[in-house]
Formats: C-alpha cells, structure tokens, sequence
C-alpha cells in the first residue's frame, strides 16, 4: 500500500468559492476537522512562506505554504505536533468543471501505509462537510435589508 493519498471530487460552487474555503480561517473552522464535536481553531497566514497552524480538541497540525496561485493552487507542508518524523505535503488544485470546480488533492510522504489509511479517512469526511457547505441553504443578504 502506498504512503501518497489521491482524492478527486467535483464540488458544486464556483473556484472562488471553493479557493476560499480552503484558504479563509472563518470558512475552514466550519469543515477543516474530520470530528464535528471537537473545537476546530485556525490560524492561516496563506502566501508563500507563511504558516497555518489548526487546533483540533488536543489534536494541532501545523505548516508553511509552499504554493499559493489563487484561485487554482495552493500546496502546503503538514505536520502533527505529536509527530517527530518529517513533514508530508499537501497539495490542493482546483480547475473548473461541468457543475462546479474540480479539486484534486494529494497528500504524499506520509510515514507509512497504515499512516495514509487513516488521513485517507480523515480526508474523506473532512471532503465530506466541505461539500455540504455548498450545498447548504445560502442566506440572501437582501432580504436581511428587507
């Protein structure tokens, strides 16, 4: 089994929307956790050199960007406070595709297989509840004014 993780999904929203979502800490504490239940903090300076740190209950993972071309790229080293092997890479492209934006994301030199498996699953609801930003109910601000 391979240590790389290889997601693909066509999200339904725009690549702004989606860009966002993965690089404004307000919209990342509403899905950037695979557990709902824990508190979710994060801090992210998002340009290259700058660094991302997100709480999750006890659980803090921290890197730096490595790529940032919005709307369509951001790469990212990741790294467990509890870990004290070397970092993996995260990489997030988005293009856009029929009904929304295609985003690829690899996640690669994770330690071991068994590693992979589990931020696969973590990466797959964390996926999972970004989606469902998009297609929750979007409040209108007009009628806010009305």
């Amino acid at each position: 089994m391979s240590t790389d993780i290889r997601i693909e999904r066509v999200l339904s929203a725009t690549i702004e929307r989606v860009y966002d979502a993965w690089s404004r800490p307000e919209l990342l504490t509403q899905w950037y956790c695979p557990n709902p239940s824990l508190d979710l903090k994060v801090q992210a300076d998002v340009i290259v050199g700058g660094n991302y740190v997100v709480t999750m209950g006890p659980h803090v993972v921290r890197g730096s960007y490595l790529e940032v071309e919005p709307p369509h790229l951001l790469a990212f080293t990741w790294k467990w406070d509890s870990d004290s092997g070397e970092p993996s890479q995260v990489r997030v492209e988005l293009s856009e595709a029929a009904g929304g934006t295609r985003m690829l994301l690899t996640h690669t030199a994770l330690p071991t297989p068994e590693d992979a498996a589990g931020h696969l699953a973590g990466w797959e609801i964390e996926l999972d509840r970004l989606a469902a930003l998009f297609t929750a109910p979007q409040r209108d601000p007009a009628a806010d004014r009305a």
